[in-house]
């Protein structure tokens, strides 16, 4: 397998005493702030498609996703069906929902007709959870990371997760992120399979932005091997950060991602990775 940016490799040149990937290059120089012509770097844009819960987001405990979800599938199915036995990571909200109700007699083209029902429900319930508990917090360098990003004419940011759009935007809302994000991206109501959301986010923001991206024009950032799994679909770049609760930077690499971060504390390191992608 052919050796990636960022990949740990001990006891090599490139790691730090931290256990922290890095890698042998010299880090870029900030650069200014400054208004862009899109058409004119229209074939050097990269849009980066950041994923939100394990990736740029955390919360204080575990349960809180199945805490909310559950009162939402039990008032519009009668039914939370097997979510307590699940391990949802990864998986879009519409996925979560045909995984629970598999044996309850719902089938996804039914689930998916409430999609709007079940969104709205679930920012009310989220909206509640969160009124009465401080639950989520930034991951350490996330709000660094997006940042620099922003700041690089060459790159935009957007979003590609698995959480309906109201609740992705509560949860950045809640931990100070949601200035970063103003385009379009691909949400959790879009599909039950995540390896939808990339194409749909390309049409989205290729519209929006008035240009025809290419799927190599993103770069899709998250901590599970279904973040990697539907970059690789569509032909996007993945980067992969093992931040998450379920996956390792071994078990990440061994999706083949083009790096592999354990964490997004390191902005320089950060920067040079999507340099090269």
């Amino acid at each position: 397998m052919k050796e990636r940016r960022g990949e740990r490799e001990t006891g090599r040149r490139g790691e730090s005493e931290t256990g922290r990937v890095v890698l042998n290059a010299t880090p870029l120089a900030p650069s200014p702030r400054r208004p862009v012509s899109r058409p004119s770097i229209a074939g050097d844009l990269r849009v980066v498609l950041w994923d939100i819960d394990g990736t740029l987001v955390r919360t204080r405990r575990q349960g809180v996703f199945k805490d909310y979800t559950t009162p939402v599938l039990v008032r519009v199915f009668g039914t939370a069906g097997r979510l307590h036995e699940l391990s949802v990571s990864g998986m879009t909200d519409l996925q979560i929902v045909s995984e629970a109700l598999r044996d309850e007699g719902f089938t996804a083209e039914q689930i998916r007709g409430r999609a709007t029902e079940l969104t709205a429900l679930y920012l009310e319930e989220l909206e509640r959870l969160t009124r009465g508990e401080e639950v989520y917090h930034a991951l350490p360098g996330a709000r660094e990371a997006l940042e620099a990003v922003e700041r690089r004419p060459r790159y935009l940011n957007s979003l590609l997760t698995g959480n309906v759009e109201p609740a992705a935007r509560l949860k950045l809302r809640l931990v100070g992120l949601e200035r970063f994000f103003r385009l379009p991206g691909a949400f959790g109501e879009d599909s039950h399979d995540r390896r939808d959301l990339p194409a749909l986010a390309r049409e989205r923001l290729s519209r929006h932005l008035g240009l025809d991206l290419k799927p190599e024009q993103l770069i899709v950032v998250g901590d599970t091997p279904n973040d990697i799994r539907c970059a690789r679909h569509f032909g996007a770049r993945a980067v992969a950060v093992a931040t998450g609760r379920t996956y390792s930077t071994a078990d990440l690499t061994a999706h083949d991602p083009d790096a592999v971060l354990a964490d997004l504390t390191d902005t320089e390191l950060v920067l040079r990775i999507l340099a090269g992608l």
